[in-house]
């Protein structure tokens, strides 16, 4: 068995710039289908029929729950097949089904095309981690992912903008067929220079047995699994937040032609936190850094609760607050990955499915019904907020013994049998 490779080493295929850049659109591709379709849910109402303004939040739920749902595949087949091929089949896959719903008749082919979208960039989410795994670890891989969520995390900040640049010139079925070209561009990019990452000694047969030993022990250690559930929970938050994003700027505040801008302003808190991330992570640690991110999240979040129920949120209180909670996550997400990747390098496909499966699923799950609450008011997303970062901040303490901010030296971990 191979190890990760040595950040010193010089490994096959893109320098570190270019390999930063295509995860990054490898992961943006997520986003991009999520946040460019916010400003187009009343049009997609109005044209398909759909009466209750939170029935249009299935519009982003399906696409994440078929998203997190696929993951438990892609794992055992790019550690079998390898990275490459997986990766062009869940490309492809998100091609096709945008195409679909691009010319969906029904709000119902509408959701099923959203469903299929997910199952193919599911892909991106298992082999982006994966494939980073596959070339660094420890404090670099922290880096990596933090960087590459720079550029992945910009994209909420622009893509409601290009939802709504569209919107401007064509019918809301275009920013489909503006998803099937940068997925298209994307496969062609990673065929030209993205090399496979998987050492063949490294490949695994799809074995009943290994597979389930390699998910038992990815769902049973505790520092993994500790740091799955809590960012399950804060993906919650995130959700919750995306899901009620439109109604909150449209029927709250009355100032739709704001929204793109205070949401670029939100989500630019996000990246950045992400380019501070990756200046500190090596110098300071990931817990430090993400334990105290954590904190703050909690804090931001109990403040704004506190101001929603009282009736004296605005929408600069909002966005304000909001765009501080964003900072926080900003610091937490990348963190939270990295450390729970960090004892599964042996078994790095498997594990990034079953984590990213229980994170993607569980977090939309969350915000779906946090979002469902919607009531005219902000008070159901803030409440949902700090209720789901002081659950974060629990399972973390589960994970670490009830300690915070200090190393915690990993195990070697135990072999998997072929």
């Amino acid at each position: 068995m191979t190890s990760a490779a040595s950040p010193t080493a010089a490994p096959k295929g893109p320098g570190f710039a270019e390999f930063v850049c295509l995860i990054a659109v490898m992961m943006a591709m997520n986003a991009l289908a999520i946040d460019a379709m916010l400003p187009a849910l009343p049009h997609i109402g109005a044209d398909l029929d759909v009466a209750n303004e939170n029935t249009r939040q299935w519009v982003i739920t399906a696409y994440l729950l078929g998203f997190g749902g696929a993951q438990l595949f892609y794992g055992p087949l790019a550690d079998r097949f390898g990275r490459r091929p997986i990766l062009f089949v869940g490309i492809g896959l998100y091609v096709a089904f945008s195409i679909l719903a691009a010319f969906a008749h029904s709000f119902e082919w509408l959701i099923l095309s959203r469903i299929g979208m997910g199952l193919g960039s599911a892909a991106t989410r298992v082999l982006a981690v994966s494939i980073v795994r596959d070339r660094y670890s420890g404090r670099t891989m922290a880096r990596v992912m933090s960087l590459s969520f720079l550029v992945f995390l910009g994209v909420p900040i622009l893509a409601p903008t290009v939802g709504q640049l569209i919107l401007l010139v064509a019918p809301w079925r275009w920013i489909f067929g503006f998803f099937a070209l940068f997925g298209g561009s994307f496969l062609l990019w990673a065929a030209l220079r993205l090399p496979e990452t998987l050492h063949a000694e490294d490949r695994m047969p799809i074995n009943v047995g290994r597979i389930a030993g390699a998910f038992g022990q990815a769902l049973t250690n505790r520092l993994g699994m500790g740091y799955t559930l809590a960012m399950t929970a804060i993906s919650g938050a995130l959700f919750a937040f995306i899901n009620s994003s439109q109604q909150i700027f449209f029927d709250v505040f009355k100032s739709p032609g704001l929204f793109t801008t205070v949401f670029a302003m939100v989500a630019g808190g996000i990246a950045v936190a992400s380019v501070l991330n990756s200046r500190m992570v090596e110098r300071l640690g990931s817990r430090l850094i993400a334990h105290t991110a954590l904190l703050g999240f909690i804090g931001f979040s109990l403040l704004h609760a506190a101001i929603a129920y009282m009736g004296h949120d605005s929408l600069w209180v909002f966005a304000g607050l909001q765009a501080c909670k964003m900072f926080c996550f900003g610091f937490i997400a990348g963190n939270f990955g990295s450390m729970a990747m960090e004892p599964m390098g042996h078994i790095a496909g498997t594990a990034a499915s079953a984590q990213g499966f229980i994170s993607t699923i569980g977090g939309a799950l969350l915000g779906f019904w946090i979002g469902q609450h919607f009531d005219g008011t902000t008070v159901p997303m803030t409440v949902g907020f700090a209720a789901l970062g002081v659950l974060a901040l629990l399972l973390v303490l589960a994970a670490e013994k009830g300690r915070l901010f200090k190393a915690h030296h990993l195990p070697p971990p135990a072999p998997t049998k072929a």
